[in-house]
């Protein structure tokens, strides 16, 4: 077969960076812009779009042609896909590199790599610690690229955009998916949509009139004889996971009597106090039986009323609680009263679980989509480490 050759993207690819707009003094005609953001590991997505006022020389320099590839310049370095004509006419902003190759090298390909170069850090190597907050057009010139003949690397780029297909298609579904359990939530959980067969009515309670309300806790660290036993205890940190059903840390039952932690049983709706970022008021719903540590609350409904409903509820509420605990005194934290004074409305027992099992049932269709698309990330991996490397070669017929 005939051997590989080495080229970089500067001697394959014209490359230049898009124009940054200054919305104080722009002028011009207002035109689709591709930024960073829209710009995804396997396809764009025009729908993210920003419209902004172009020149008549803008309009020349910046238009996208089919086959140009996109690099993100900052943001994650060097994510990239390929501009497939997707709107009819688009043109791109400073965030981006845009790549036209010069004398037939595959797009698809050059993609591909660079994807592999983030991927296993090699990127990371070639621009250097100092760089990776952007992507300079100097260091993009100067990555390498294997170079396959022609017929092989158009094979090589149909496989992979098969594997690419199937991710992105996934990842779509699953937005989609979210989308229609976020409608469902807020049809639902209000009773603006009732389920079929319920028309008692709903009443309003805070939360202290059905439900047990407590602040978990953390043993002391410099006893080792409260860390490393049998019951599972939770950190802030990992509520984002949402369904509860395993966590990091082990206690001992000396380090769950001998601090203020609390034994929350399965179904306790966990609320986070405080935390970094986004953390605070984000909620959360065991599967399993845990403790956690002091900046999260346990909230644990009596039998007449349903956890999984209670968790839907709070979980809509996230810009509601965060907004509560920013008047906090000032110290921008929830806590015990203000969880147990929120006010919910309650349906029914059998109108509360039936509305609990509708989500769940959406919530595991989701979790299968998210396994298969881990599963077909995975496979494009174990692709790229064979094609790419040239470990595994495409029977094509230049080399025949």
């Amino acid at each position: 077969m005939t051997e590989w050759g080495t080229s970089t993207i500067g001697d394959e690819f014209s490359v230049q960076l898009g124009k940054r707009v200054d919305t104080a003094v722009a002028r011009g005609v207002p035109k689709v812009c591709i930024n960073n953001r829209g710009v995804r590991w396997g396809y764009i997505d025009p729908s993210v779009a920003a419209v902004e006022l172009l020149t008549d020389a803008d309009i020349r320099d910046l238009r996208l042609m089919e086959g140009d590839l996109l690099v993100c310049e900052g943001g994650e370095i060097g994510r990239s896909s390929v501009w497939r004509g997707e709107v009819s006419e688009a043109y791109y902003l400073n965030t981006l590199h845009r790549l036209r190759s010069k004398q037939g090298y595959e797009p698809e390909l050059a993609a591909a790599l660079l994807e592999y170069f983030v991927a296993t850090g090699a990127l990371q190597a070639i621009v250097g610690k100092s760089s990776l907050a952007h992507l300079t057009k100097e260091n993009l010139l100067r990555v390498p690229l294997p170079v396959p003949p022609p017929a092989e690397q158009k094979g090589i780029s149909t496989a992979l955009r098969s594997a690419d297909d199937l991710k992105s298609s996934l990842e779509r579904l699953i937005a989609k998916k979210r989308n229609v359990k976020q409608g469902m939530m807020q049809d639902l959980l209000t009773g603006r949509t009732r389920l079929p067969g319920f028309t008692d009515d709903w009443v309003v309670r805070s939360i202290e009139k059905f439900a047990d309300v407590r602040a978990g806790g953390t043993p002391s660290t410099t006893v080792s004889r409260y860390w490393g036993g049998d019951i599972r205890w939770m950190s802030s940190g990992e509520i984002h996971q949402k369904q509860v059903s395993e966590v990091a840390g082990r206690i001992t039952v000396d380090g769950l009597h001998e601090s203020s932690a609390h034994l929350f049983p399965v179904g306790t709706v966990l609320m986070a106090l405080a935390g970094q970022g986004k953390t605070r008021g984000t909620v959360a719903v065991t599967r399993v039986e845990l403790t956690t540590n002091q900046s999260l609350a346990g909230i644990f409904p009596s039998g007449h009323h349903d956890p999984s409903f209670l968790y839907y509820n709070l979980d809509t509420r996230y810009d509601e609680l965060r907004g509560e605990s920013a008047g906090d005194g000032g110290r921008g934290g929830l806590n015990l009263t203000i969880i147990k004074n929120l006010d919910v409305r309650l349906p029914p027992i059998d109108e509360q679980r039936a509305i609990g099992r509708v989500l769940s049932d959406v919530d595991a269709e989701i979790e299968t989509l998210k396994r298969r698309l881990e599963s077909a990330r995975a496979v494009k991996v174990g692709m790229m480490q064979e094609l790419l490397t040239g470990r595994t070669r495409l029977a094509v017929k230049d080399d025949a």
